[in-house]
């Protein structure tokens, strides 16, 4: 049993103020935090309860786009009359991750900062770069079928990054808002997630001491449709061992702009704009599909278990483009 303090804060300032100065974490929903501190991954010498901070709204701004507080529930922002009439990627996204409680208690801030589900990274005991700086990674030469990515690994770390939120918001295009000592900025959601490198200990873009206070989500795209599609072991409470996250808009049979994210299969939210970019101006058959989804795998580098991950992604991405163009 390991001790620690426990603070509620009452403001944006007051929370980044008792997270400053030692060894500390948010504290929200919980659903991942509480996890790791319970089997000892995650040691914080204090924790900072932001519940009662104003953060729970979502603000239709004046330019089109979705201002979303970092406080607001999975399920909420799932069932969100914004969100299901524009984003339907992200609703769908929300509801194909985890079960009705933890969705209900999971938030927007905690799924942007969810970690890895790699059982070498959670069991406290095997060789983990990401837990241990310098201690190897057991999971390149050990089982790597489900939670590990064949895009964007590299040979400290090859996670999967876990969440479906962030994938559809990835497609989507969205700009992360933090507080911190320093005051406020923004950064781009395709920059908030860090590939692995050399240091994969450093998984996202925020300073020591910075809160997520909002994510917000580009304008949508004028006449689009999009789809989430989620390839998984079970038909629920899983996560994906490849996911597509689309959106497209057409003027007649030929596509004006498509947006192409996958999860399950990146060590990040992995958006695909190289594949993008080719069906721009295409017409909108299986065959461009197919091309899209090859090239969003070109890069590529598989395991001893998971190459069956590069055909499934591919499927993933098929699948979803034939289903918003049907």
């Amino acid at each position: 049993m390991r001790n620690f303090q426990y603070q509620k804060a009452d403001s944006v300032e007051a929370a980044v103020a008792a997270h400053a100065g030692q060894p500390s974490a948010f504290v929200a929903g919980g659903t991942t935090l509480l996890d790791l501190v319970k089997i000892d991954i995650m040691q914080p010498e204090r924790v900072v309860d932001v519940n009662g901070l104003p953060l729970f709204d979502v603000e239709e701004l004046d330019d089109g786009r979705l201002k979303i507080g970092a406080m607001v529930s999975n399920t909420d922002l799932a069932y969100h009359p914004a969100v299901q009439k524009h984003y339907r990627v992200l609703s769908e996204a929300l509801l194909a991750g985890a079960s009705t409680s933890l969705r209900n208690k999971a938030t927007t801030g905690g799924n942007v900062m969810q970690r890895v589900r790699c059982p070498y990274f959670r069991d406290g005991v095997s060789a983990c770069n990401k837990r241990e700086p310098g201690a190897g990674c057991a999971a390149i030469g050990g089982d790597n079928r489900s939670v590990h990515a064949v895009l964007g690994t590299s040979d400290q770390c090859i996670a999967s990054h876990p969440s479906d939120m962030c994938v559809a918001m990835a497609a989507i295009g969205a700009t992360v808002v933090v507080s911190g000592p320093s005051g406020e900025r923004e950064i781009d959601f395709l920059d908030f997630h860090l590939l692995p490198g050399d240091s994969p200990q450093k998984e996202h873009a925020l300073d020591t001491d910075e809160l997520i206070t909002h994510v917000v989500l580009d304008a949508p795209i004028k006449g689009n449709k999009s789809h989430y599609l989620k390839l998984r072991d079970r038909a629920s409470y899983q996560f994906a061992l490849a996911s597509a996250g689309v959106i497209v808009a057409t003027d007649g049979d030929t596509i004006r702009e498509a947006r192409i994210a996958m999860g399950g299969v990146g060590t990040k939210p992995w958006r695909a704009q190289q594949a993008e970019k080719t069906l721009i101006g295409q017409p909108a058959t299986q065959a461009n599909f197919q091309k899209a989804a090859e090239l969003a795998f070109a890069d590529a580098r598989t395991y001893a278990h998971n190459a069956f991950k590069v055909p499934l992604g591919q499927q993933a991405v098929v699948r979803s483009l034939t289903t918003v163009t049907a």
